[in-house]
């Protein structure tokens, strides 16, 4: 099976060693995710639903360069700094995936890879087989 890597630039990526996402076969891995817009700077200073929704709109379109959609999502894993704000979080998630209702988790975590950000979330999707 062919292997696809697809990189965002991300300052980490090439320090710790990873890709944005992964597509072998029709299985897409995206790795943890936070809100962090192309020039590097945090979306949502303090609010976590502005961070989930940029976080899930920011992977959608790593999805669409791999022929995927949110669909085709089957889980996340949503990781914050703060579960007291799981509310804020689960509408942010649900007005994409409402209908969807892939598997999902969500923990608190001591902290992120920067103190400002509040949520981090992973993504599993399949693509059908043709």
């Amino acid at each position: 099976m062919s292997r696809i890597n697809i990189s965002t630039g991300a300052k980490w990526e090439d320090i710790v060693g990873y890709s944005r996402a992964v597509k072998i076969g029709n299985l897409i891995e995206v790795t943890g995710t936070v809100a962090t817009d192309n020039s590097g700077e945090l979306v949502g200073k303090n609010d976590p639903y502005i961070q989930t929704k940029f976080i899930i709109l920011k992977v959608e379109k790593v999805l669409e360069q791999l022929g995927a959609k949110l669909a085709d999502v089957i889980r996340t894993r949503i990781y914050t700094t703060d579960i007291s704000q799981w509310e804020k979080i689960g509408k942010a998630h649900g007005e994409f995936f409402q209908t969807i209702k892939p598997c999902t988790t969500m923990v608190e975590v001591k902290s992120l890879i920067d103190k400002d950000y509040l949520v981090e979330i992973e993504f599993t999707a399949v693509l059908e087989e043709k």
